[in-house]
């Protein structure tokens, strides 16, 4: 087996079909060898019935199928695991990853001394202008803050040699933050840029919200300044407490009513911080599986 194909699915009964022709036509015309692995990351429309439809005409196609919503980065840890190519990608099933890019993939990464093709979109173009903001503010942060270099526009879509995919898999972590795991793991990476492509049908299953907490998780797998922070600013707050009182000595209560608002307000934010850190040690020693398989083939 030459390619995996690894396909999180999460509500995508509009787009398998289109998806599994686009790049089955693909993989039969450069004559690659593959097998398609869908997830169904607890879908509630009938993206499991369109898989296993295709299934009956085609022998490389497997599934998982999970209990419930346990979120892409299981999804993709789940066919990583599963996968037996020589070569494994990830790939989203409403066609914003192109297939096309496939057959250059594959060729960069056996004509070249490297471990993993990523891709990348050049623009943003038709996404929301919030999201994008708050996208590239994130991973201005993520690379301030961390051990890991996130690109802004890079996809999960990339293709990896198998030794890479042992490595990633290897990973025991329960608050997996794939992006900032492909980074991590320090493989040769090369990247391809494309133009954003819309979906083919369907709407987007991220919400602002649900954007927020994932990129809240990434900061917090990555990166421990924030446990750093509650020091500084105390110092800060404590040398700048001393010069104003010195200066202010005497003089209204407005002052000092403000300094303790401040004061507490940052003390809060920190305590936050805290928890999220406390947080994500309780559910690492609760070692939990990432995932529950009710459906495999």
């Amino acid at each position: 087996m030459e390619l995996s194909i690894i396909v999180p699915c999460y509500n995508e009964e509009l787009t398998i079909k289109t998806f599994y022709n686009k790049v089955v036509s693909i993989c039969n015309e450069k004559n690659i060898s593959y097998e398609i692995i869908f997830v169904d990351d607890g879908s509630s429309d009938s993206t499991m019935d369109e898989i296993k439809k295709l299934c009956l005409n085609d022998t490389n196609i497997h599934y998982l199928s999970f209990s419930r919503n346990f979120g892409k980065d299981s999804a993709i840890l789940a066919g990583l695991k599963k996968a037996q190519g020589e070569y494994s990608v990830v790939m989203d099933a409403d066609l914003q990853d192109p297939p096309e890019l496939l057959p250059e993939m594959i060729q960069i990464i056996k004509s070249s001394d490297i471990d993993c093709v990523e891709t990348r979109r050049k623009t943003r173009k038709g996404e929301p202008v919030i999201r994008s903001i708050f996208a590239k503010i994130f991973c201005q942060v993520m690379n301030a803050v961390s051990n890991v270099n996130i690109t802004d526009g890079i996809r999960d879509f990339r293709l990896m040699k198998k030794s890479m995919v042992d490595a990633i898999v290897s990973i025991k972590e329960s608050n997996r933050f794939s992006k900032g795991l492909f980074s991590w793991v320090g493989f040769k990476t090369k990247c391809i840029t494309y133009d954003n492509i819309e979906r083919t049908a369907g709407c987007s299953k991220w919400s602002f919200w649900s954007l927020f907490k994932y990129a809240a998780n990434g900061m917090i797998s990555f990166s421990t300044l924030p446990l750093y922070l509650p020091l500084i600013f105390g110092v800060l707050l404590f040398l700048g407490g001393l010069v104003g009182l010195i200066i202010n000595f005497g003089s209204n209560r407005i002052f000092i009513l403000s300094t303790m608002s401040i004061f507490f307000g940052l003390n809060s934010i920190f305590i936050g911080f805290l928890g999220l850190y406390l947080a994500k040690i309780h559910t690492e020693t609760q070692k939990r599986p990432l995932y529950i398989i009710r459906e495999e083939k």
